[in-house]
């Protein structure tokens, strides 16, 4: 009863309150409004320095200000300021601004998107497109999107509009990632050779390197390895040619992840420590969440179990901080992995089913494809053969559908294991054919050995020969 009194309070309370506000006439709610501003702004330093244009080609590095953390009330009030002789437009444009810019570097996510979208409405021209662009960009981060696809849209159109062919290669460039991260991706190619095209036309070398490094990301994903590494080769050369330390890692912590992928172990330890001493010394949080998750999976492969789970939860740790919910869910499908690999079966599903849902909620279906592979092969190592059957198909649709090579042949092994199990053995004799042919096609010769063993050891326990017998 006690808490329900205090609830009716507190509804009455902030009842009179409205009713107390919409008395004032509206000339007078105005002026009140423009004196919190006043008083507010002082108690926090004074009016905030303004920044450069939205659209500067080489804008300086934002300066922190005390009124930074009031910047969205300041805002506000400013907005309810205007009329009846107040004109504060000036001011509000000044503290949407730095609001959304900080809440970006506080990684809160949602109110930086609402603010670069208030901006968006109140801006013109090049300046207009940026906003746009800047709100897709903290909303692609966070896994909206519709709405990110939308907000670089309307950039794009802007930029096309004003003839500014710069800021049309940076959007073209937001919209190929987010093309490529939904499982697009000759659309990702395409839009991705638009925009380094644009990048080179007008000398924008820090973004040609940036486009560069979103193609070979394609590349790799795609199973061209060779041509990933060139690429990841020129667009490290690139970011050190023009001093961008911030970048120069996120090269270093793609290119370790190429040598990952092809066995070279050592080689990429050392060079994630090196891009992660860079995302430190720059302070770029995500980056080095990131590149933790990636290092903690290289940990496992070698057999490093303790040192890989405390990698897991270091990485883990700063995803959610700075909400990169997509990085999170392919940390968690990794810890899942080795927690299945050391028979802590529960805790391994769970972390599974986290993933997938993480992956679906934020429309990355090459990472759901990933997610749905890996439950599969829970569901089958506690001899839940039929749903792990169905769930393998689901997976290699996606798979299939997005173009991602490498997971279709590894998921096809793993599926040959599955169909043994259903003493299926032409399926199987199928799927193993078909996924062993795309490894060797990607020159993924780690992992076709690593299934080889395991479907050489399913077939001894079917009693038939194994399937890879002359089957080279």
């Amino acid at each position: 009863m006690e808490t329900s009194a205090e609830t009716a309070y507190l509804f009455r309370h902030a009842l009179l309150r409205d009713a107390a506000y919409q008395l004032q006439l509206p000339g007078d709610r105005a002026k009140l409004h423009a004196l919190a501003f006043a008083i507010i702004e002082q108690v926090h330093g004074g009016r905030a320095p303004e920044p450069a244009p939205l659209d500067a080609i080489d804008p300086p590095k934002f300066v922190a200000h005390p009124t930074d953390r009031v910047a969205f009330e300041l805002a506000e009030h400013a907005m309810r300021a205007m009329g009846e002789g107040e004109n504060l437009r000036a001011e509000r444009l000044l503290y949407l601004r730095r609001a959304a810019e900080h809440l970006e570097r506080c990684f809160q996510h949602e109110d930086s998107a609402r603010a670069w979208q208030a901006l968006f409405s109140e801006l013109l021209g090049a300046p207009k497109g940026e906003a746009a662009r800047r709100a897709g960009s903290v909303l692609d981060g966070i896994g909206r999107i519709e709405q990110a696809e939308h907000a670089f849209g309307q950039a794009l159109a802007i930029c096309r509009d004003v003839e500014d062919k710069r800021s049309e290669g940076i959007a073209l460039g937001n919209l190929a990632n987010l093309y490529r991260q939904t499982g697009r991706v000759e659309q990702a190619e395409h839009t991705c050779e638009q925009a380094l095209a644009i990048h080179q036309k007008v000398g924008n070398r820090r973004f040609e390197g940036v486009a560069l490094g979103s193609l070979a990301s394609l590349y790799q994903e795609t199973g061209r390895f060779e041509q990933a590494e060139r690429t990841f080769s020129q667009v490290l050369a690139i970011f050190r040619e023009v001093g961008d330390r911030r970048f120069e890692g996120v090269a270093l912590g793609s290119l370790a992840l190429m040598y990952s992928e092809t066995g070279r172990v050592e080689t990429a330890e050392r060079t994630y420590e090196q891009a992660l001493a860079i995302h430190r010394e720059v302070g770029n949080r995500r980056s080095e969440g990131i590149a933790l998750g990636n290092l903690a999976s290289l940990y496992d492969v070698a057999g490093q179990g303790e040192q890989a789970e405390r990698t897991f939860g270091q990485a883990l740790a700063i995803l959610r901080e700075v909400g990169d919910r997509r990085a999170e869910g392919s940390a968690l499908g990794n810890l899942a992995g080795l927690h299945q690999d050391k028979g802590r079966l529960e805790q391994a599903e769970r972390n599974h089913e986290q993933a997938l849902a993480i992956h679906r909620d934020v429309g990355n279906r090459r990472f759901e494809g990933v997610a749905l592979g890996n439950l599969a092969n829970m569901y089958l190592e506690t001899g839940r053969v039929e749903r792990a059957e169905r769930t393998f198909g689901q997976a290699l649709a996606i798979h299939r559908e997005v173009g991602h090579r490498r997971f279709e042949g590894l998921t096809e092994c793993d599926y040959t294991l599955c169909l043994l199990a259903l003493n299926r053995q032409q399926d199987a004799r199928a799927a193993w054919l078909h996924g062993s042919s795309i490894l060797r096609e990607l020159r993924n010769m780690l992992a076709l050995e690593q299934k080889t063993a395991a479907m050489r050891e399913a077939c001894a326990k079917a009693g038939i020969p194994p399937f890879d017998e002359g089957a080279t």
